[in-house]
């Protein structure tokens, strides 16, 4: 059950459009097509800026690179050290 309220003013035509497509999606309500598009975007921008997306052949000079290495350095145990705080995986 929906605690929290979004109280928001919006151009009449906005309005009138997104009412429009609620109902061609067979959506009851303005307020949970709008929760919907919410919840669906804060996801993707979220995905798009907590993930990291390399080609294959960079991949693979990367795990070369590390499995050439000797051991850490500084800088790599400070990135790991970062990474920790920031509760990054």
């Amino acid at each position: 059950m929906a605690t929290s309220r979004l109280d928001m003013r919006i151009d009449e035509k906005i309005k009138a459009d997104a009412e429009k497509a609620a109902a061609l999606k067979g959506i009851n309500s303005l307020t949970e097509y709008v929760t919907r598009l919410i919840e669906q975007d804060a996801r993707k921008v979220i995905a798009e800026h907590e993930a990291i997306t390399v080609k294959d052949d960079v991949f693979d000079r990367f795990i070369d690179a590390c499995n050439a290495a000797d051991a850490p350095n500084e800088k790599l145990r400070d990135a790991r050290d970062f990474s920790q705080k920031q509760n990054m995986q």
